[in-house]
């Protein structure tokens, strides 16, 4: 099961249910402490008697209103809510916030009573261990709900996106825009991923796999969007130590830009893309590798001064250099003194690579001319046959969610049943790295399907470079820089 797309039937039913629970709840506790119970189904008035009820201020009202904020500012009044009518124990406080307002209505409708304020309310006495325990749980829930619902931090560990990203910049990840997803795996260490932190101890129970579902998200993914995603292939990079790969929410992170969207045609002639015979605005910092013949020894200084990162982008050959290096960066080379020449390396377009996807078999394409090759959509209907099953076979086979998948040669058979023609479920996107000479990525191992996408990378918070001096390890210019 996978909710791709907003549903406003879905959405609007579950607000109206929500609303009615709610309602039904606020009404029984406001009879209880001496209010009038119609109110608690009047928007916004409703809070406003519970922040009276619980004694906090009123305006708190307003922060309802402001994104994140509100979460934390709804829990402290849910939880006040259940303090003012006896529920202190942290079952009853899990249960309150887990099942609400389903539990809410329990507490509201049972023999319960109106003590008194919340804040005014002296706290049971607990042992220094039980009170430190129960804030880290808390701490540790918020953490992880806010990592769920709206952001999550990721670090780039490869140049794959350099210059648009470097190694060491550190990433908020926004899962709102594309709808955060439901575990899959639920069984696991909050706050990991595949493994405890500093260990190779995986932080989660494999065989529990729970459904799949995307929750209404302010947005798609678009072309040109830089989006993180769960690498999909099941290799080396997901492979772990028992021999078995991770489960689909838990497979590596990738990170690049979103170049096709489900149901396009993209091409690549001459290392320019083309998407549906359009030529496609290049990103702004994107690289090649070029050849710089010299026979003088380039400083580390030089490559600095035009902004080239000597360790991850430059390396040592025969009368020269290999340099990925944006085309204006090339032409600054050529102007120095000490400088032949400056090649860009372009693979013929006679030449094919033997790792490309998807069979260079049958598809005689590289890096610098690929396709086209149109991304599937869902309800996109192809034909059975040699070509097809060439270009799409694995995709079916890996990804599509069929139970059994045979392909011989010109045949296809989809859980147990010969088929003459395939119609996707799912919709998929083609990323590519803005590193294209030093990118693992669509080129070589293909789609990624919807399920996979974690979210839209938003901006830089913190950059480190491990190379610099203690001074200059923090890259002060890229603090909180949008991603383009």
């Amino acid at each position: 099961m996978y909710f791709h797309d907003f549903n406003p039937v879905f959405v609007i039913t579950f607000l109206i249910l929500w609303y009615v629970l709610q309602g039904t709840a606020y009404y029984k506790f406001f009879e209880k402490a001496g209010k009038e119970g119609w109110k608690g189904f009047v928007p916004i008035l409703n809070y406003y008697i519970h922040l009276e009820i619980v004694g906090r201020p009123k305006w708190w009202v307003l922060l309802l209103f402001v994104p994140v904020i509100n979460f934390f500012v709804g829990l402290t009044m849910h939880l006040d809510l259940m303090k003012s009518f006896g529920k202190y124990t942290y079952l009853d406080q899990v249960l309150g916030v887990v099942l609400a307002p389903i539990y809410m209505n329990y507490i509201a409708w049972s023999d319960t009573k109106y003590i008194d304020k919340a804040t005014e309310i002296p706290k049971p006495n607990k042992s220094f261990g039980k009170e430190w325990f129960e804030a880290i749980v808390f701490a540790v829930f918020c953490a992880t709900f806010v990592r769920w619902i709206f952001m999550e931090a990721y670090v780039i560990p490869t140049g794959s996106m350099e210059r648009s990203l470097l190694v060491g910049d550190f990433l908020f990840v926004s899962k709102a825009e594309y709808g955060p997803r439901t575990p899959q795996t639920p069984l696991q260490i909050p706050l990991t991923h595949q493994t405890i932190w500093g260990t190779e101890i995986p932080s989660y129970i494999p065989g529990v796999s729970l459904p799949s579902l995307r929750l209404p998200s302010l947005g798609k993914v678009e072309r040109n969007d830089v989006v993180v995603f769960n690498y999909p292939v099941n290799d080396n990079y997901n492979q772990r130590r028992d021999g078995d790969y991770h489960p689909m929410d838990l497979k590596t992170h990738y990170i690049k830009r979103c170049v096709a969207i489900a149901g396009e045609t993209i091409e690549i002639k001459n290392t320019q893309v083309y998407v549906n015979g359009e030529a496609q605005e290049n990103p702004p910092l994107m690289q090649h590798q070029y050849f710089v013949r010299t026979n003088e020894n380039i400083r580390e200084r030089v490559f600095e001064n035009l902004n080239v990162n000597p360790h991850n982008s430059v390396s040592r050959h025969a009368n020269g250099f290999f340099v990925h290096m944006p085309k204006a960066v090339a032409e600054e080379f050529e102007k120095l003194p000490f400088v032949e020449s400056v090649t860009l390396q372009l693979i013929p377009e006679t030449d094919p690579e033997r790792n490309i996807f998807p069979n260079a078999t049958y598809f005689r394409w590289n890096r610098d001319f690929y396709g086209p090759l149109t991304v599937p959509a869902r309800g996109m209907t192809i034909e059975v046959n040699e070509e097809n099953l060439a270009m799409y076979g694995s995709t079916i086979s890996d990804y599509e969610g069929n139970d059994s998948v045979e392909i011989n040669i010109d045949k296809l058979t989809v859980n147990g049943e010969s088929v003459s023609e395939y119609t996707f479920k799912k919709d998929y996107y083609f990323m590519m790295g803005d590193n294209r000479h030093a990118s693992d990525d669509s080129r070589y191992w293909g789609f990624v399907p919807e399920d996979n996408i974690v979210g839209e990378a938003s901006f830089i918070w913190m950059s480190y470079d491990t190379n610099a001096s203690f001074i200059n390890k923090i890259r002060w210019g890229r603090l909180f820089n949008g991603i383009e």
